[in-house]
This record gives structure tokens, sequence and C-alpha cells, in this order.
């Protein structure tokens, strides 16, 4: 064997073995010690954790809150998403990509931000109301503090989520099939109930058990929307036990957390169960379907979506604007009290405020950039490798991102409650122990659009280094990095987004010093001082709509559907 043979063959193992810790730390361990908290070392459950988390009425009516929000959420995710979809894909309606991007902007949004919006557009105190005069008295009940209110928001949160992926199905929908049953005489609804929603089907279905997942695992909005009224689901118990009890509840707090997890896997399981009762293939592939003619009702059409895009955004995001322009809580907005004051104070005079952005950015910055370094190698070994345990190492990836959150800050917590072995670095309490969930849960973002952009690559290039004798880690340097480059750095800015101003995870994971702008805009808001919390709010909505149509400038360089905005 010669000196470059053996050179790539100790570089591709090199290789295998970075991957094999990555994923081991960042996926397999948090789970196998979550799963060690519940099993005993016999193998049977555990007596306590079991024991106080069953006899507890608490865990129940939360389980059954879950259950209602999840399914309720999402059948109107799943409703809003297919409508929004078909209408966008299969119509010539005009404004698509502006229309898309509008839609879209709610998923990219954090959840709390997306409820302290409402909440100030709909309260007694709303600037909004108070300047059409329609503000109910102070003190008033807010309507969305309710179980029919947490459904509308987790439908309008996830809606995009069920439009992206059904939008993909509709995409590949073979023409000839729409346009022999239309040249039969068949209208377009017989169309659309006979052939294009059977057939969509399997998106159908999967985006719903995505967005059921993403429901059940939802933090911010329950927190903002159901603590006031007492209403609790599994994610807002445990944060109530660990914020009273702290470390010593942890074994309850796994029970439960294991709990949402057995939910969320319920959706996925009957998903694929329901896929498997009917064969769905599509014999041929061609050119999309061409768009459907609504003639005279294009204009209404249009108008009714963008109202559409006006309720779910514009409004929510105009009353917040509004709200953290006023000086206290019930004050009315006019040119004499409209004041900056409050961005001023969540910038440069709140002391904990202040540690949030600069922990929020460096945390996303720092977990943005590992994603990309990371996902290039790992991207490669999944998108070309040949080892039949490939398709184990993408799942493996999957699960901190496919499980709700909370499951993984319990897990995080578990690991490093106690200094790390045979180093004695201690993550508990520490702003590391974030990062590391971070890391963890959102790897994936980055490692699906660099993917998509290994499969787009032509390999000659590559394997024409390797004939010359470049050895791998030369051939990642030189030649694969600058290809899907464009596409790890999209998903880095996925990841950035996503992570500024998350809740879910660091919620349960900070501690003082180590405060997010998602955990400072919750205490905020749990204070009563909405104000600043819509200041901070409104700030991480401009970042991210920046960001969002900076992004657009790598759109040319991008594999399709790496930007879920991008039309």
């Amino acid at each position: 064997m010669s000196a470059p043979v053996k050179e790539s063959r100790g570089q591709e193992m090199a290789l295998t073995v970075v991957v094999a810790i990555v994923i081991v730390l960042l996926s397999l361990l948090p789970m196998l010690r979550l799963v060690k908290e519940i099993v005993a070392p016999g193998g049977t459950l555990s007596d306590t954790a079991i024991r106080m988390g069953l006899a507890n009425p608490a865990t129940w009516t939360a389980t059954v809150n879950t259950l209602v929000v999840g399914f309720g959420g999402t059948a109107l995710a799943v409703v809003l998403g297919t409508f929004m979809a078909l209408l966008v894909t299969l119509t010539d309606i005009r404004g698509r990509s502006m229309l898309v991007l509008c839609y879209v902007m709610p998923l990219m949004i954090a959840p709390q931000v997306t409820a302290l919006a409402w909440l100030q557009l709909f309260g007694p105190a709303s600037p909004f109301l108070k300047m059409i005069g329609m503000a109910p008295p102070i003190g008033t009940r807010n309507p969305l503090y309710s179980t029919e209110g947490i459904i509308l928001l987790l439908g309008v949160q996830y809606g995009p989520l069920v439009f992206l992926l059904v939008r993909a199905g509709l995409r590949k929908l073979p023409r000839e099939l729409i346009e022999a049953a239309r040249s039969g005489g068949a209208g377009w609804f017989t169309v659309l109930r006979t052939i294009v929603l059977p057939l969509m089907t399997p998106s159908i279905v999967a985006a719903a058990a995505l967005a059921f997942v993403s429901c059940v695992g939802n933090f911010g909005i329950p927190a903002f929307l159901g603590i006031p009224a007492n209403y609790l689901v599994l994610p807002t118990l445990i944060y109530q036990k660990l914020a009273g009890g702290g470390p010593s509840v942890l074994g309850e707090a796994a029970f439960l957390s294991v709990l949402i997890g057995v939910i969320a896997m319920a959706g996925i399981v009957g998903q694929e169960l329901m896929s498997r009762r009917r064969d769905y293939r599509i014999s041929s592939t061609s050119l999309p379907a061409d768009p459907y003619p609504l003639g005279r009702w294009r204009l209404p059409v249009e108008i009714c979506m963008w109202l559409l895009i006006l309720l779910i955004l514009v409004m929510p995001m105009f009353g917040l604007l509004l709200t953290s322009l006023v000086p206290g809580y019930g004050i009315p907005l006019s040119w004499a009290t409209a004041t900056l004051d409050n961005y001023r104070f969540v910038l440069f005079e709140h002391a904990a405020a202040n540690r949030s952005f600069f922990n929020s950015f460096a945390l996303s910055i720092a977990a943005a950039a590992f994603a990309v370094l990371v996902a290039v190698p790992v991207g490669y070994m999944v998108a070309w490798g040949r080892q039949k345990w490939i398709r184990y190492v993408n799942l493996a990836i999957e699960l901190p991102y496919a499980l709700p959150g909370v499951v993984l800050a319990i897990a995080a917590l578990l690991m490093f409650l106690r200094p790390i072995p045979f180093t004695g670095i201690q993550l508990y309490n520490t702003v590391w122990i974030i990062l590391y969930a971070y890391l963890a849960r959102f790897l994936v973002l980055a490692l699906r659009p660099t993917v998509s952009g290994y499969h787009q690559i032509d390999r000659a290039l590559e394997e024409a280094a390797q004939v010359a004798g470049a050895g791998l880690f030369t051939r990642l340097r030189t030649i694969v990095f600058p290809l899907v480059a464009p596409a790890a750095l999209a998903g880095g800015l996925l990841i950035f987004m996503t992570a500024l101003s998350e809740l879910t995870v660091s919620a349960l994971l900070w501690s003082s010093g180590s405060e997010t702008i998602g955990v400072v805009m919750f205490s905020f808001e749990q204070g009563g001082d909405s104000s600043y919390a819509a200041a901070m709010s409104a700030i991480t909505v401009a970042v991210t709509f920046g960001l969002m149509l900076a992004t657009n400038l790598l759109a040319p360089y991008l594999p399709n559907g790496v930007l879920p905005w991008r039309d």
C-alpha cells in the first residue's frame, strides 16, 4: 500500500473518530443520561421518580393540558399552513415572494416574542386599542390568557412550518396527472379532492407530526399566556418545579421531561403508521404543475391572504412597537408621551439586560460558528459516505432537535450537576451549560442545508484531486469547503436567528450572570414591566428581519429550499 493511500485512509479514520466523538457528546450522551436518571441500575423504573411524578395531581392536569393545546395548535397550524401552501404554490397569485417572506416570519420569531406581541395588541393597556378608542377598562382580563389563546398562537407560530413542508411536496406534484384530469373535464375542486390532497397526504401528515412535537414542547407561549391564568402544561410545570425546588427536584423533573418525550414520540410514530396504510408513491417525475388561473377571483383571494398577513404579523408587531414607546403601563401613546427611554434602559442601564444581550449574541455566534465548522465534515460523511451506519449518524444528530427542548435542558442539567470527571470543571450554573445545549440542539440546522449543498455538487473535482494524491483534509479545505460554504453559512445564520432570543432551553439552565435575552424578557413580563419586554422584543425582531433580508444576498449561491422564506 502506497504512502499517499495510507495517509488518506488515516485521515478518513481520524475524521470518522472526530465525528463519532461529536455525536456521542452532543446527541447520545445527554439522552442516555436522562434515561439513566429514570431507569435504575437493575433495569426497573426508579420508584422514587415514578411515585413522585404519578402521585402529583399537577402532573395529570399538565399532561391533559399539554395534549389539548398540542392537538388544538396542530389542527390550526395544519389548516392555515396547508391552505396557504395550496394557494401560493398552485395558483397565479401575485407578489408570491413577499407573501412567503411575511408568512414564514412568525416561525423565525421566538415564541415568547409572538406571545408578548399579541398580549400587547389585545390587552386592556394596549396602546393600539387606546388609539382607536376600543381598549377595555384597565383590570379587564386579557382574552389571550386562556386555552383558546394558547391554541391560537401555537397555530400562528407553527402554521409556517406546515406551509414549508406541504409546499415542498406540492412542488413535486406531477403535472401530467393534473393536466389529464383537467382535460377530461374535471373542475379544480375535483382535481384538488381526488389528486392533489391524496398525493399530499404524506407531506401533510409529516407536517402535522412536526407541528405536534413543536406545540407539545413549546415553552414561551404557554409561559406568557398560561402561567398568569394558572394553566400549566408540562414544560411550564417543569420550570416551576425547578424554580421552586432547584436540583432537589431533578428526578421528578426528569420524569416529566421523559413524559413530554413520550408524547412527542407518540406523535411521530402515529405519523409513520398513518403513512404506511396506503401507497403514495408517484411513478414518474415532471415539471411542477402550471399555476391555476384564478381569473376574477384573484384579487379577492390576494386581499384575503394579505389580510391574514396583516392579522398574524403586522398588527402584533405594530402593537409591540407601540408598547415599547409608552413610558408606563396603561398610559396612552401620543406625540407627548412617546419615548425611547425603554430602549435606553434595556440597552444601557439595566445590568441583567446588558448581560443578556452580550450573552445571547456571544452564545448565538459561538453556536453558529461551531455548527458551520462541524457541518462540513459531518455533511461530507452523511451525503457521500457509503457505509451502512451513516444513516444512524444523521438520526443521532436529529434527535436533540426533534425532541422538545425541555428534554434536552433536563438532560444537560443531569449531565453537569457535578463537575466533569477527571477535570474538575464545573459547567452547572454557568453560561457554558447553555452553550452546550445550543450546540446539541441547533447543529442539525446547519447540517441540513450543508447536506443539500453536497447533493448539488459535482463530485468530479474532489475525485480528481484524490486521484492526484490530495489527502482528505486537503480536499476538504481547498475544494469541498469553498463549494459548500454558502449553504453552511446560511445554516449558521439560521442558528444565530433561532438561538438569539431562545427561551425553552435557557429558562431551565440560566443562572445569575448567564441571563439570555429570552430569560430577561420573560422576567420583565412576569414582573409587569411590559414596556421593557416590548423594547427587547422589538430589537430582536429588527435584528432577525434584517438578517433574513441580508441572507437573501446568498440566495443565488444556495441550493433550493435552504432559505425557508425564499420563494
